[in-house]
């Protein structure tokens, strides 16, 4: 398979909604993983919108979804609680921004939906000895993107996370 084919087959893959790890794509396409990471790159330069997720890649399709950017803090025993209250509510939690100092704003895509992948986020933090991107702050403060499928459905995700003490006001 030549290179442009093997980079419109990426882009036929993810144009699906579906998540692919970069391992994934390269047992499928039968390149290695470093290949993958460079086509993606390349994808990226020429414009489209391919996002690397905890998940894997994504490349987002149109959601009529309503969405909301919520300021929250909280320490490292808060982040799954606050997760959690995002999507029992039915919330998909996008991302999260942290402001830095010196490299200003720092986004990192979460796309988390469900209590199983709160789960799994957490773990892969502790099985790789990470920190989450809001320590950058010193504070807790970060925000996220949420969406939802009604504005009703986020208004109990923010009087939710101002009861458990994560929304800052």
């Amino acid at each position: 398979m030549k290179i442009n084919e093997r980079r419109q087959k990426i882009l036929e893959m993810l144009d699906k909604n579906i998540i692919y790890k970069g391992a994934e794509l390269a047992n499928k396409l039968g390149v290695s993983r470093q290949v993958i990471v460079q086509d993606v790159a390349v994808l990226r330069a020429a414009g489209y919108n391919i996002l690397a997720t905890p998940q894997g890649y994504l490349l987002p399709g149109p959601e009529k979804r309503c969405q909301r950017t919520f300021a929250c803090q909280h320490d490292l025993p808060g982040l799954q609680r606050e997760l959690e209250i995002i999507t029992d509510f039915g919330g998909k939690v996008v991302d999260v921004v942290v402001e830095h100092p010196f490299y200003g704003e720092i986004r990192g895509y979460l796309m988390i939906t469900s209590r199983f992948e709160v789960q799994r986020f957490i773990a892969e933090l502790k099985k790789n000895d990470a920190l989450p991107l809001y320590v950058l702050t010193g504070r807790g403060v970060h925000l996220h993107t949420v969406e939802a499928e009604s504005e009703s459905r986020l208004d109990s995700i923010q009087q939710a996370l101002l009861a458990a003490g994560i929304l800052l006001e």
